[in-house]
Formats: C-alpha cells, sequence, structure tokens
C-alpha cells in the first residue's frame, strides 16, 4: 500500500536524554561532565533522526523542544535545515512542551524515559529527583504521560515515543495506536541497549511510517477530573507543597491537589518539580 504524503503536517519533537541509546550514569546526561559529550552527540543523532522522518512524510515544519536539564543540549547546527529549536526555559507551565500551542498536528518524544518508582530505567525519575512517585488519577505516571495530556489539551496527537523498553511498552496503555521504537533496555543499575546506528535508523523509519496513518487515532481522551498525587522524597518538600493553593498534604510525604482543568496539574507540576 502507497504510504499517505501529508504536506501540510506540523511536527513538533519534545526531546530527552535519559532513554537515548546507551545511556546508564547521571553524569552521561549533564552538560559539565566530560561524559556527556558522546551522548550529547547520540541524542542529537535520535532527535535528528525523528527530524528526516517527518520530512520524509512530507511534513512542511518541525520544530524541536530541547527538553532535558538547561534545555541547552541540543546545538542548532546539530539539526537538518529546515528545523526550528526550542531551547532552554521560558517559565511556561507546558515546559517540556513549550510552543505546544501553536498549531501542530502532531508531537514526537525522543530520549523519554521510565518515570518515577519504575524499574525500567536506572535513573528512572518524573521531573526533578524530588518525588518518589507521581500518579494521576490513581496510576503512576512518566513525563511521557503528562506531556502526551499536554499535547492532547491543544488537540495534538502523539504518534511517536523512543526510550527505554518499559516505557514504550507501558506507552500503548494511554496511546494505543502509538509508534514506539525502544533502544535500550533497564536491568537494575546497568542497561541493554542495541547499536546507536540502528536506533538512529529505527526511529527515522518508524516516524516516517507513523506520520503516514492516521495521526488523530492517537490523540488520547483527557478525563473530565483529576487528582494529582505526588509522593516525595522527603517530608520537607512534602511540607512546601501543602501550601500551594488548592493542595493538600495528606500524610507526612503526600501531598494531593484535585481539578477539573489540567492546566491546573501542569501548574502545579511546574511549581513541585
Amino acid at each position: 500500500m502507497q504510504q499517505e504524503r501529508r504536506p501540510e503536517l506540523k511536527v513538533y519533537i519534545s526531546a530527552d536524554i535519559e532513554g537515548v541509546t546507551g545511556v546508564s550514569h547521571w553524569d552521561e546526561t549533564l552538560l559539565d561532565k566530560e561524559d556527556f559529550r558522546a551522548f550529547r552527540d547520540q541524542m542529537a543523532a535520535e532527535v535528528s533522526a525523528a527530524c528526516r522522518g517527518a520530512f520524509s512524510a512530507g511534513a512542511r515544519e518541525v520544530w524541536v523542544k530541547d527538553a532535558h536539564g538547561s534545555g541547552r543540549n541540543l546545538r542548532p547546527g546539530d539539526l537538518p535545515r529546515g528545523t526550528r529549536l526550542v531551547r532552554a526555559w521560558s517559565g511556561s507551565p507546558l515546559s517540556m512542551m513549550q510552543e505546544i500551542q501553536q498549531g501542530f498536528d502532531a508531537a514526537l518524544m525522543v530520549g523519554y524515559h521510565s518515570g518515577a518508582s519504575s524499574p525500567g530505567n536506572p535513573l528512572s525519575h518524573t521531573y526533578s529527583g524530588a518525588m518518589a512517585e507521581v500518579r494521576l488519577n490513581g496510576r503512576p505516571v512518566s513525563e511521557f504521560v503528562i506531556n502526551a495530556l499536554a499535547a492532547a489539551q491543544h488537540g495534538v496527537p502523539t504518534v511517536f515515543l523512543s526510550g527505554d523498553a518499559a516505557l514504550c511498552a507501558s506507552a500503548g496503555e494511554l496511546i494505543p495506536a502509538i509508534s514506539t521504537v525502544a533502544v535500550m533496555e533497564g536491568v537494575g543499575s546497568s542497561t541493554v541497549s542495541i547499536h546507536p546506528q540502528e536506533a538512529v535508523e529505527e526511529i527515522e523509519a518508524a516516524v516516517t511510517g507513523a506520520l503516514g496513518r492516521s495521526v488523530r487515532d492517537c490523540l488520547p481522551a483527557l478525563p473530565n477530573e483529576f487528582r494529582l498525587e505526588c509522593r516525595c522524597k522527603c517530608h520537607t518538600k512534602a511540607f512546601q507543597l501543602g501550601h500551594y493553593p488548592g493542595a493538600q498534604q495528606t500524610d507526612p510525604l503526600l501531598v494531593v491537589l484535585e481539578s477539573t482543568d489540567y492546566t491546573d496539574i501542569l501548574r502545579f507540576l511546574f511549581f513541585a518539580l
């Protein structure tokens, strides 16, 4: 069957690093560490592959949000011509999805990782390392889930994810039609990764395929009500967050926020994490 080309697609990419091929230690993710250099290059290679895949599918515009750490990991010259790069942080509660409100047709997530409390990645966390676990409507959530719902709030379907195998396996619970590429598997404090060039090739091909299908099939439904539960690692953090307007500290480590507006959830997370 001939793949459908969509020349009017405007594509958004949110890029992290803990789910990039081979990453297995915090030193490989930090801008000021020697070990970071090789994995910065691999992050750029995987994001560039996603960009090329989008352009191959007929995208007219591709924006990339550098969504890790300082937001200054990707260099403009690392990416294909025609790509727009959002670096550093604006202070918007959209955070890792900054500018998603600008009329995009599809979102991609590259280099993503399992959330706090998950054994799927030795660097599993949700935003900062202050949380032992984050739950939304009773279920543990990762940055992928939080950000896919942020995209959905603006009518943007998330059609592709690359990262660790556990995250990729769970992504279908939120978006059954999503395309994924698992580039690594976490085993305790170690990772088992595919070859970096294989990751690049698989990401490019999978993105092209994902954008060649009906992207609206990947738009998750937003619940009518939200209950956010943040279990902190430290009681002092929970005490602080319990003072957020509308939030309640329900035990020494747990803070709860309920709302009918997902923007309230994003604001709290931006403040908390």
